[in-house]
């Protein structure tokens, strides 16, 4: 299992929600961590109580829908003089809920994959080299499990085209200790999910980090949070590395 402390990991979305979780796990974990939100400010909280347990934090802000501040944060992060170990694209928006999905607007494409597909695949594409040059990395990106649904028709083919990205990648650094795969928390209570959603926000450790700890070079593969839910991490890497293998 691979051993985060100390290492440099990047969260989007961390201020609430699953990122909010996450982060507090790399945290107890040892990673030092970088805190994305829309503004700096939401990322007081979890600021103070993972920097309470001894690790090293930085916050950076951004709104992924605008490209040019996905760029300015990535400027900040590499003006931090760290190396980043490990991605974890957990940011995501749904924008809307169609009922009348043949009369879904052309926004809710363009806004779902500037969020959801450009902006992860800026973020990877930045640190990839850097960590394919020093022969380490993990990125993790959260995709969905919606199938057959129009009515989230923008939101659901964003997230398949960031599955593509995802895959396609991965087989470049298949065999590697840089790793790149997919995660989906299920569907939680959580202000994406929503207040009906059948599962707790917790449900979703620790497989919604389970990428990050995998040590067997492979890549490309969809590691959901449900098959692992209730368990602890280190079985639940044992059963991702046994269990799951890559696509290529």
């Amino acid at each position: 299992m691979t051993d985060v402390k100390g290492r440099w990991c990047l969260i989007t979305g961390a201020a609430r929600g699953i990122g909010y979780l996450t982060a507090k796990f790399m945290a107890q974990m040892g990673a030092n961590l970088i805190l994305h939100s829309r503004k700096i400010e939401h990322t007081e909280k979890i600021y103070k109580e993972v920097t309470a347990m001894g690790v090293k934090a930085y916050a950076v802000e951004a709104e992924l829908s605008s490209l040019a501040q996905v760029e300015k944060m990535l400027s900040d992060i590499d003006g931090f003089g760290v190396d980043v170990d490990i991605v974890l694209n957990n940011a995501g928006m749904q924008i809307a809920y169609r009922t009348e999905y043949l009369k879904t607007p052309v926004s809710d494409y363009t806004e779902s994959f500037k969020i959801n597909t450009i902006a992860p695949a800026m973020i990877m594409y930045h640190f990839l080299p850097k960590m394919m040059a020093k022969g380490f990395g993990r990125i993790l990106n959260t995709t969905s499990g919606i199938r057959l649904d129009p009515q989230q028709a923008g939101y659901s083919a964003s997230k398949a085209a960031l599955d593509k990205i995802t895959i396609d990648l991965g087989s470049k650094v298949q065999g590697t200790d840089v790793m790149i795969n997919l995660t989906d928390p299920g569907w939680c209570r959580t202000d994406l999910g929503g207040p009906h959603a059948p599962n707790a926000p917790e449900s979703a450790i620790p497989g919604i980090v389970v990428g990050a700890f995998v040590d067997d070079k492979k890549s490309g593969r969809y590691l959901a949070a449900p098959y692992f839910s209730g368990m602890k991490l280190e079985d639940a890497v044992k059963k991702a590395e046994a269990e799951f293998d890559s696509p290529y």
